[in-house]
This record gives C-alpha cells, structure tokens and sequence, in this order.
C-alpha cells in the first residue's frame, strides 16, 4: 500500500492529514498488543470531515498507515516537540493511554525505525513539501492547514476536558500574524464550541517546520476535538448530527485561508 493518497487543487491550499491513516502492515500488528490494534489513537474520519475542502479548490494529502507505525507529525530524529510534558515517539511504543502498543521485546530497533522513516515518513513529507514549492511558485505563497482530531478527554496530553477547537500556529510563527488572528477570530466566536489559540497544541512537526511565513509559505494546525463529530469509544461511529454543527466553522476558517491576500 501506498503511504499517502494525494489530490492537487486548484489554489494556494494545502490540507494535510498525517493521522487518519488505518493500515498496519500484517509483520508489524502481529507484534502489536491487542488494545493497539484497536488503533483508539486515530484521527478518526478527518478526511470526510473536511470533504467540503475539494469543493473549494484545496489540495489534500492524506496518510494511510497508522501513526503506530511511524508518526508522520514528529521529526524524524526523534526529538521532543512538547518540552515539560508527555510526548509520543516517532515510532510510538504507548498509546495515549499509556498502555503499551508491543508486545513484550517486540518494540521497532534503531534499524527498524530508520527503515519506516525511509518506506513511509520520506514519501509523505516529500510530497509535502513539493506541493508546496509548487503552490508557491504558482500563486506566490502556500497556505498548510494540518487537520487532526483527537478525544475529548486524555489525560496524558491535559487535564480535563479539552477545548473544541485547539489552533496551533507555534507561538504565532508559523503564519503571518494577520492570518492567524482571522482563524483565532473564526475559532473564538465559534460558539457554541470552545476553543484555544497556542495552548496544549501549538502545532506539531509539520506546522513548525513548514511553517515559514518569511518564505511565502504559512502553516496551521488544528486539534479538533472528537467528541464534536463522533462517537468517541469503539467503534469509534460516524456522527452526522454532531458533523453538521462543526462543519460550518471548519469550511469558514479553510475560506478566510483563501480570502487572504486574495
């Protein structure tokens, strides 16, 4: 199986959706514990959530392997994103809820580890990063929105219920302040959703090292809660009542991307 699936649009937008991905090759599940294979840490149903986004001209890249088998929105040596809180690995050895993904003295080696950065992190953010080059050159910036999800409650990452809509734009420098002020805007009158601008998630890899609105090419992320589309325990169901609210908000923060500098 092919690590992404990727659709080009016709304008300057990008969305990027690293951990929607599902698959697991059969040598790697077959080392896995059985509550790992229950993949409860994906973003579930994200790339039909954010559908309306073709109608708008956006590009999509989407994963297709679980982020247990690498997590394509860490770097890829492995160093910490969140300093002074829990991270996950590049190749994650727990799931959120701190139970263990291997098998006893099954967990990927150093060898193993540079072979799926090699065979799935590699293509994903090449991919990446020549659409952007080319949304650039086309039309004189590239707009990044990382679409994630997450539960609505995981202790590991934040106390309590965390908020709807978590933006990220790595303190403010991922993106040109003007541009993230509108989607800040977009996500604080979003009501009846709540919502936090550079809080718990700031932005991952992808929006930090992407981001570089200097260059002409500016990066958000976005850390939705779950619990506003989907059931959140297994087996994890579609929602379309709950979809229905959130799903004006979304399409409004991808339009007021593209109204920018339009």
């Amino acid at each position: 199986m092919e690590p992404y699936r990727f659709t080009p649009g016709s304008t300057p937008l990008l969305v990027s959706c690293p951990h929607v991905g599902t698959h697991i090759p059969a040598d790697m599940a077959a080392r896995m514990t059985d509550a790992a294979r229950d993949l409860a840490d994906t973003d579930w149903h994200i790339e039909r959530l954010y559908g309306f986004a073709r109608e708008l001209g956006a590009g999509l890249l989407v994963a297709t392997h679980s982020r247990y088998v690498i997590d394509l929105n860490r770097p890829p040596d492995g160093s910490v994103l969140y300093a002074n809180a829990s991270n996950t690995e590049l190749c994650p050895t727990t799931r959120f809820d701190f139970a263990p993904v291997y098998r006893d003295g099954q967990a990927p080696g150093e060898g193993e580890i540079r072979d799926r950065i090699q065979r799935y992190w590699r293509p994903y953010h090449d991919r990446l990063a020549a659409e952007l080059q080319r949304l650039k050159a086309r039309f004189g910036h590239a707009l990044l929105w990382d679409a994630h999800s997450i539960a609505s409650e995981v202790p590991r990452f934040h106390p309590g219920r965390l908020w709807d809509l978590n933006l990220g734009s790595a303190d403010g420098s991922s993106a040109a302040p003007a541009l993230i002020e509108r989607a800040a805007a977009i996500c604080r009158s979003a009501n009846p959703y709540t919502a936090a601008i550079d809080g718990r998630f700031k932005g991952g890899h992808i929006t930090r090292a992407y981001g570089r609105p200097a260059d002409g090419v500016h990066a958000l992320q976005l850390e939705l809660s779950q619990a506003t589309y989907m059931d959140e325990g297994p087996p994890y169901r579609w929602r379309e009542d709950l979809a229905d609210g959130i799903r004006p908000t979304l399409r409004r923060l991808l339009e007021s991307l593209l109204a920018w500098r339009s």
